[in-house]
């Protein structure tokens, strides 16, 4: 595997951007939480002229909001079949599986994880999935792992050139 191929980053979120937490307030909303880290490093992936793509299983429009946020324009949710949802996905941003690295937390990212190019699994990613994952985080989905990640590939492709700014 070629890591230096690697021109799209797809993202699980739920787990991976975030803890994994489901937390509601009294009023019966959602509330999330995302690393600065990982959005900083997104923002930079963005900015070495790679795109970043977000799969999720859940609806959120806080997920909407942070992707906007970040400059994602590629956000897709309440996707239940994720090797589905990525093929669509590749196919409609005409990038192939060898292009593309995808990171993931639980057993539906499974299938995912096996199909890109490069797989990935946060830290504290199920069992199962860290078994079959290329790369697995030393730092925890919503802690960083995001940002570990794109390091990786931005050194490996020896665009690291912003890792201290």
């Amino acid at each position: 595997m070629n890591l230096g191929e690697i021109r799209l980053l797809v993202l699980d979120c739920d787990g991976v951007l975030t803890p994994g937490d489901v937390v509601y307030n009294d009023d019966q909303g959602r509330i999330m939480s995302f690393n600065i880290q990982d959005g900083h490093a997104i923002k930079r992936w963005i900015g070495a002229g790679h795109r970043v793509a977000i799969l999720s299983g859940r609806r959120s429009m806080i997920v909407d909001r942070r992707a906007a946020e970040l400059g994602i324009a590629v956000v897709r949710q309440g996707i239940g079949d994720k090797a589905a949802g990525l093929s669509t996905l590749l196919e409609e941003l005409s990038v192939s599986a060898d292009e593309c690295c995808y990171a993931g937390d639980d057993l539906p990212d499974v299938p995912a994880v096996q199909a890109c190019g490069f797989g990935v699994a946060v830290g504290n990613a199920a069992p199962g999935l860290k078994r079959v994952a290329d790369y697995v985080t030393r730092r925890r989905g919503g802690a960083g792992a995001v940002a570990e990640v794109i390091e990786l590939l931005l050194r490996r492709q020896k665009r690291d050139n912003h890792a201290r700014k």
